[in-house]
């Protein structure tokens, strides 16, 4: 049966409890922090040799696709009613909406050491300690909008720069390339400060804290983000009927993206699964 994913701004008060419970108990059942592992394990650049497969690439969205599935399985072995909600931050703009309210998320870190003290994920809880990160840090942290370097989220017209774009990706296949919209919507661009952080990637920079790494799995608006990601894609894919996943075919031998890209009916690691398997998820969920 499809389920339906919701916008997050739209979820009763007894939505959020059982997605914040479902939530707490797969963390307590020590799965969550293989999602966080799996997350720094395939978070490879452009510099990096080997294949690419999470980021700076055109499987970004079939991997975090794929990604979102399993720890909404993950979720709904717990408690079946409960779904991924996205984050609608071209709307929901402040630290102080939707998500960032104590039924739900919990809000900003405090100024002395950007330490989440509101809500549910706040360490001081004694639900969510931080096992897997990038630093020995235990608790969870934010700086919404950055205070010392403000910055605003992605606009509805920034996100429509990407959707309009109506080829999925383009060579290099990496975070340097103009055109296709999968950099336009993961964001990687030119320039200083925050003209370089667009969209997808300007949303993590804005929330800061645990956000800001590989490890930005730690905070739970991570799948909130992602789910909101996955549904643009979604939105393009019906923008422009027809419009497939590239590159097609993998790049050749004198190619400089030769063995780093996955093509279209390749495998996508860690998974036995190819883009052109993600694609189409219409039997699987639906946006509200």
């Amino acid at each position: 049966m499809v389920y339906v994913r919701k916008d997050a701004g739209t979820l009763t008060a007894a939505e959020k409890r059982r997605f914040v419970k479902a939530l707490l108990e797969v963390k307590r059942r020590g799965e969550y922090d293989e999602f966080v592992r799996m997350h720094l394990a395939y978070f490879s650049s452009d510099g990096e040799r080997g294949l690419r497969t999470a980021h700076m690439t055109p499987s970004f969205l079939p991997w975090h696709r794929r990604f979102l599935l399993d720890l909404e399985t993950a979720l709904r072995r717990v408690d079946p009613s409960v779904t991924l909600p996205y984050w609608d931050w071209t709307r929901d703009r402040t630290a102080t909406s939707t998500p960032w309210t104590a039924d739900f998320l919990g809000g900003d870190g405090r100024r002395s050491d950007r330490q989440v003290m509101t809500g549910p994920f706040a360490h001081r809880q004694g639900d969510w300690t931080i096992e897997v990160g990038v630093t020995d840090g235990e608790f969870l942290t934010r700086d919404l909008g950055r205070r010392r370097e403000p910055l605003d989220l992605p606009t509805a017209s920034d996100l429509e720069r990407a959707l309009r774009d109506p080829v999925y990706d383009a060579a290099p296949w990496d975070s340097t390339v103009t055109r296709g919209f999968r950099n336009k919507l993961e964001g990687w661009g030119t320039g200083q400060g925050g003209a370089a952080w667009r969209n997808h990637n300007r949303v993590h920079r804005w929330v800061g804290g645990a956000m800001l790494g590989a490890a930005s799995v730690n905070d739970p608006v991570f799948w909130l983000h992602h789910a909101f990601v996955d549904l643009q894609w979604y939105r393009w894919q019906r923008r422009h009927g027809g419009a497939r996943y590239l590159p097609a075919t993998p790049p050749g031998p004198r190619d400089g993206q030769h063995r780093r890209v996955v093509a279209r009916h390749e495998k996508l690691p860690p998974w036995d699964v190819t883009p052109d398997e993600l694609e189409d998820v219409g039997r699987i969920y639906r946006y509200a």
